[in-house]
């Protein structure tokens, strides 16, 4: 059972989930390309139906106050504007139209994380991504939301942010952001949260964090293990290389197919469909 006992209600569909599918497919900001939008329910739909089985979703604050699914950085590739989308107005947000993949200007807008939660309300797990910061506004819509079993929040391994889950009353599901060994622990001091699984960051090959045996561990713990085989740039290594970009441009058995080995529980990814396939292939093998 994935997490403590207590919190078996909520954390119910993750683990009718991980039982199904015994690898989770977590989608990057949904699926983008053409006249589809990152970070936009088209693009989430779109995820769904290439086979993921979770949502990763950015989320911000306008200067007054209002919450909108978008990672910023990319406003220069997205809205075409130079601004930080943090210091925006709702009005100023609400005003912009996004630019697609051939940088034409679409009539769709930023979308507010309210409508996004509202649509996929029901049987989707929903991973809420750089919204730490704004937890407590996060949180609050969270509640009005009544979707506490399908959201896991992810966030770093500070004890301000720990300390501020293990005292809130809706206990959400919580993946802590892990670096080194030590965090791990300090992680586990905190009794109070709901604690279901870890991102493990891993450079090589050669990390300690990459290691079985702290896989086996955290398995023991009831945890679930999440890798990401995503691919920021060329440089940055999330997972010693057992990433999208190696699953392409070699083999799927030399990227996904070591994750699966290795007993990763999910797989966070930009290429939801190849990878479905690949999960099917390899499980049916």
């Amino acid at each position: 059972m994935i997490g403590k006992y207590e919190y078996g209600e909520i954390n119910h569909l993750l683990q009718r989930k991980l039982d199904a599918h015994g690898v989770l497919i977590a989608v990057h900001r949904g699926s983008s390309g053409g006249n589809i939008i990152e970070n936009t329910i088209p693009a989430y739909k779109v995820a769904l139906k290439q086979g993921g089985d979770m949502l990763e979703v950015d989320v911000i604050k306008s200067t007054d106050g209002k919450l909108y699914t978008f990672h910023d950085g990319q406003e220069r590739k997205l809205l075409h504007r130079t601004e930080n989308i943090k210091t925006m107005s709702s009005q100023e947000i609400e005003s912009l139209t996004y630019f697609n993949s051939i940088y034409h200007q679409t009539s769709y807008k930023v979308e507010t994380l309210k409508d996004v939660l509202s649509y996929f309300k029901g049987d989707t797990l929903i991973n809420i991504d750089r919204g730490w910061d704004i937890w407590p506004e996060v949180l609050e819509l969270l509640d009005q939301s009544d979707m506490t079993d399908q959201i896991l929040l992810k966030g770093p391994v500070t004890e301000e942010h720990l300390q501020f889950l293990n005292d809130y009353p809706t206990k959400y599901m919580f993946m802590p952001i892990v670096h080194t060994m030590e965090q791990i622990d300090t992680v586990l001091q905190y009794p109070h949260i709901n604690l279901v699984g870890m991102e493990l960051i891993a450079d090589t090959e050669a990390h300690p964090l990459f290691q079985d045996e702290v896989i086996e561990r955290l398995h023991n713990l009831n945890l679930f293990v999440w890798a990401n085989a995503i691919n920021l740039d060329d440089v940055t290594m999330l997972f010693a290389r057992l990433d999208d970009d190696t699953s392409l441009m070699q083999s799927p058995d030399h990227g996904w197919g070591r994750l699966i080995d290795k007993k990763i529980d999910v797989i966070q990814t930009d290429w939801p469909a190849l990878l479905s396939a690949y999960r099917t292939k390899k499980r049916n093998s």
